[in-house]
């Protein structure tokens, strides 16, 4: 049921780009810090929670975050989202430096009393609709999920906590003017705006962090993506984790022998591979029927 990837087989820039927004629900916002005597180009950061409605996303900022002031004196923003790496992948990913990035340019603009009540409408109902979803899921996605970090992962649990929280939030919708993509190799590439809005929501998007996990937690799950290598990459690998996953296949993360050395030596490397299913997943329960028959 799978074959090695092919150029049909990649996502669009879009595509990847609506996929890492939809997967995780934190991301990176910046804005020009403020004085007493304005802006002085001087960068603030700082983790937020996030949604994306209509292709926009609206950030959750704590009314104590820095970014409240900042804003009302300079509107020009950045927001970047990577793609999520839980568990033990994080250390592999931050080790050889391959996470993949999706980055906004635009303005930040704060929103007040009913405009900011309509996205924590759509928060309530999102979370809802994806424990919905989960509940009605069979027994063989059930025992992936189960082997995940599922406070770490759940997206469902770690957007609710925006509205359980103690503290008290500001809402603001980032209006983006530009986007770009940051691949695994660390190339960057400007999409069309246009084009991540109108793409559609791959169906495995909102549960990817808590599959990658449930796989990459198990060692025999392991042991099988190694078995992978072999039979449908034609390749050793020393170790393997799940990098990503969409309808069309797998992007699998492998130690593999890197070139001979001039010395004649060779030594193991991470590298990306993409391995396709035949017939896409349209659904969470047909990607895991896929990765039983392999």
């Amino acid at each position: 049921m799978i074959k090695g990837g092919k150029k049909s087989s990649v996502l669009t820039l879009a595509e990847k780009c609506k996929n890492i927004l939809a997967s995780n629900w934190q991301g990176y916002l910046n804005t020009v810090k403020a004085d007493v005597k304005g802006s002085k180009e001087v960068i603030y950061t700082s983790k937020v929670g996030y949604l994306v409605k209509r292709g926009k996303p609206y950030i959750w900022l704590p009314e104590n975050d820095m970014h409240n002031v900042n804003t009302l004196i300079d509107e020009r923003g950045s927001f970047a989202v990577t793609s999520p790496f839980p568990g033990p992948l994080a250390n592999c990913l931050k080790s050889v430096n391959k996470l993949a990035r999706v980055a906004f340019v635009g303005e930040v603009l704060p929103l007040k009393d009913e405009k900011a009540r309509l996205p924590e409408e759509s928060l309530k109902e999102v979370i809802s609709s994806e424990r919905s979803m989960t509940d009605k899921f069979c027994y063989s996605v059930l025992g992936i999920l189960s082997s995940s970090s599922v406070g770490a992962t759940c997206r469902a649990d770690n957007l609710q906590e925006l509205l359980d929280s103690d503290k008290r939030y500001n809402v603001l919708k980032f209006s983006p003017s530009s986007c770009m993509y940051s691949d695994n190799n660390g190339g960057a590439h400007e999409v069309d705006l246009k084009e991540v809005q109108a793409t559609k929501l791959d169906p495995l998007s909102l549960h990817t962090v808590s599959l990658i996990d449930g796989i990459n937690q198990s060692e025999a799950r392991r042991r099988a993506l190694i078995l992978f290598f072999i039979t449908h990459l034609n390749k050793n690998a020393k170790d393997a984790y799940l990098l990503s996953i969409d309808r069309k296949g797998l992007d699998v993360l492998g130690k593999v022998l890197g070139p001979i050395r001039s010395d004649g030596s060779r030594e193991y490397q991470w590298r990306k591979f993409r391995i396709e299913f035949i017939g896409e997943a349209h659904t969470v329960e047909t990607f895991c029927s896929q990765l039983v028959e392999m």
